[in-house]
């Protein structure tokens, strides 16, 4: 049986990881942003506009945990040296740039716009957020080099 379970994990180890800090830095950028909400926004009756400068300030704490915690133990990136590194570190923020554009549409249109509940909305985007966020990383940015290439 614990070999089965070593085999698995050998198997899904990078999905799984991703899925672990995937879901540690969702609860940081959730903490921030709804804690903001709450004692800023919803405390001192700030228009529902001023999400957007709350999420930018979780959205920075979330994504420095990301990037570390993925580029050592999720994608195991072997690249050494500040400029290779300072590489990795803009191709991950922008693409996490990218999807918090998405995030943020997608919350001017259903919560600034249409005035529906800024807490499901938060949440709901984070689905597609994740998602997209694993194959930039992926794809794009931790991506290991082909022998073949």
């Amino acid at each position: 049986m614990l070999e089965k379970l070593k085999t698995l994990y050998a198997k899904y180890k990078e999905p799984l990881l991703y899925l672990i800090f995937g879901g540690l830095t969702t609860a940081i950028d959730w903490a921030i942003s709804f804690l903001l909400y709450y004692f800023w926004i919803d405390a001192t009756q700030a228009p529902d506009g001023m999400i957007h400068v709350a999420d930018a300030i979780a959205w920075a704490a979330a994504v420095t945990f990301a990037f570390i915690t993925n580029r050592i133990w999720v994608f195991e990136s072997k690249k050494r040296g500040w400029i290779p590194i300072l590489g990795e570190l803009v191709g991950f923020a922008g693409g996490r740039v990218a999807t918090f554009l998405v995030q943020e549409g997608i919350l001017l249109v259903f919560v600034t716009w249409l005035g529906l509940n800024k807490y499901l909305f938060r949440i709901l985007t984070a689905v597609l957020v994740i998602v997209l966020n694993y194959f930039i990383s992926k794809l794009f940015v931790f991506r290991k080099k082909d022998n073949n290439t």
